[in-house]
């Protein structure tokens, strides 16, 4: 079986001729990485016979938000490293397109499998739909409602080019069903993201993040914020003087994202109060998430975390495109109101003592997410060749 997928298992599932056995793994921030390790880590197990290109965009480049995250989670080095950097989200796109469209030239890969909603996502989706690649999408069918997201554009536009759209909560489905996308494009596998955090929990207690920050396990608040609606405005000295409050209740820990370090150096007082150190690496956040007394953030992969540790969350959006984390118990909405941030320790003091984790979430979802691809990739090999092309593999040495 495993030769005649070699041989055949190139064949797309969509248009376009190929007779390549690569599956391609587009990474581009932080997230992608966590949502991805576990799938590329799966399928290379499963499938030693395909070739498997891990692609790094270069969103995230520099060593605390993207080096330290290939170490620590066991990720390959990557393949192609395209060097995409900063800019606008129309810059940024395009150079991430116009390199991705001559690595996939070049590749011709079987699939695309990308993760997701970031620019460096809707960059390889299309440059895989207009060179007839399938793509896969881990994390499909999310949805804010609020179109002046990037991240929601993104969303919806890859959804629609993918063939498949791996879902990890019911309302995903709901979303895509409405969007007119087929059934049998919706597949639901969990969430690839708890894969890696139950993979490495056995690391996390060994963490010496607390005895480094000199912290109390469940004695702090965690902060993580870096969207540039509350980062690049007024609203951040709001927030920092809502966040000097609590401190006076519960210590404040603010691992702090560079673009936000760089607003907040123009004055030094504004972090008062409140311990802020740099970006840490997976591991050691997972650690300060798990023995927090909660967590304040404005990260969608965040609110998943602590909903899967059952430690509460405060998030300062109008609104999440992960609802399950609210109706699960673990997670609140603050809206874009900074002075709420005030009203945290109260409700930490009153927060459920039992707080449930939703189906899917279990360390499993990356083999649900191998199964669906492999099973539809040799279906594929299985199905006769053209009397052309098997003439050509009766030719080959």
């Amino acid at each position: 079986m495993r030769e005649l997928l070699a041989k055949r298992v190139g064949r797309r599932l969509a248009s376009g001729p190929s007779s390549n056995t690569t599956i391609v793994y587009v990474v581009g921030a932080r997230p992608n990485f966590v949502k991805m390790a576990p799938v590329v880590s799966e399928m290379r197990a499963r499938a030693p016979e395909l070739r498997h290109v891990l692609v790094h965009t270069g969103q995230h480049y520099d060593a605390e938000m993207s080096e330290i995250f290939f170490g620590e989670l066991g990720l390959p080095k990557p393949d192609y490293l395209l060097g995409v950097g900063s800019g606008t989200h129309g810059v940024q796109t395009a150079r991430a397109l116009e390199r991705l469209e001559g690595v996939l030239s070049e590749l011709q890969p079987c699939a695309v499998v990308v993760p997701g909603d970031v620019n460096s996502t809707l960059a390889a989706a299309l440059a895989a739909a207009k060179l007839g690649i399938p793509i896969a999408h881990l994390e499909a069918g999310l949805r804010s409602f609020d179109r002046s997201m990037p991240e929601e554009l993104n969303r919806l536009l890859v959804d629609q080019l993918s063939r498949w759209c791996f879902i990890h909560s019911p309302e995903a489905a709901a979303n895509l069903g409405r969007e007119g996308i087929a059934d049998e494009r919706v597949q639901f596998v969990g969430n690839t993201m708890i894969d890696t955090l139950v993979r490495l929990r056995p690391r996390i207690g060994a963490s010496s993040v607390h005895r480094d920050l000199a912290l109390e396990r469940r004695r702090y608040l965690l902060v993580t914020l870096h969207r540039p609606m509350l980062v690049d405005g007024p609203l951040l000295e709001q927030v920092m003087g809502a966040l000097a409050e609590v401190a006076r209740e519960l210590p404040v820990v603010f691992p702090m994202h560079p673009r936000t370090r760089t607003r907040l150096a123009r004055d030094p007082a504004a972090v008062r109060g409140l311990q802020v150190v740099h970006p840490v690496g997976y591991l050691d956040f997972l650690a300060l998430e798990m023995f927090a007394s909660g967590v304040l953030t404005d990260s969608g992969g965040v609110q998943e975390e602590t909903t899967f540790l059952r430690v509460p969350c405060f998030t300062l959006r109008e609104n999440t495109e992960r609802p399950i984390t609210i109706t699960h118990g673990s997670n609140r909405l603050l809206g874009l109101q900074p002075q709420a941030i005030t009203g945290i320790p109260g409700w930490l003091a009153s927060s459920p003592t039992t707080l449930s984790v939703p189906h899917g979430w279990d360390g499993k979802a990356s083999a649900r997410v191998a199964d669906v691809l492999l099973a539809d990739l040799r279906a594929a090999a299985d199905r006769p060749a053209p009397a052309t092309e098997s003439l050509a593999l009766d030719a080959a040495p």
